[in-house]
């Protein structure tokens, strides 16, 4: 599963979602986790109401589960949400590689149901209709 995180240094979560100067994203499985690319973003990122700078940001997190943030505004979260993305909120700045860590231990105990529904929104669902008969 593809988990992006907000971040200013590229080591931690330590962005707000709409002023992040950079998303970088990971795959994580139960064996590990391999960073895959970091997004990048410039130009005015200030809290200003702005929705426009939203939609780069959500563009580059089309193939994800999970988004891990600093903090995000209502509208920002909504919008997140709608495109079947988890936001997550860490409490204070947090190492990306920390969380890549505590994530792959969840995976590999008992994954609260609302991370197995994450897990599966990749994975094809299959019926097999001839073992009802």
């Amino acid at each position: 599963m593809k988990v992006a995180f907000a971040t200013q240094d590229k080591q931690r979560v330590d962005a707000h979602f709409g002023w992040a100067k950079h998303i970088a994203i990971y795959d994580v499985t139960k064996d590990g986790s391999t960073y895959l690319e970091t997004f990048d973003f410039g130009g005015k990122l200030d809290e200003d109401g702005d929705e426009d700078k939203l939609a780069p940001k959500l563009d580059a997190l089309k193939d994800v589960s999970i988004v891990y943030v600093a903090a995000i505004g209502g509208s920002a979260a909504a919008r997140v949400v709608a495109s079947k993305i988890h936001p997550i909120k860490v409490s204070g700045p947090e190492p990306i590689m920390d969380i890549l860590e505590k994530l792959q231990d969840v995976l590999n105990g008992t994954p609260p149901p609302w991370l197995r529904k994450v897990m599966m929104k990749d994975q094809e669902r299959e019926f097999d209709f001839e073992d009802e008969a």
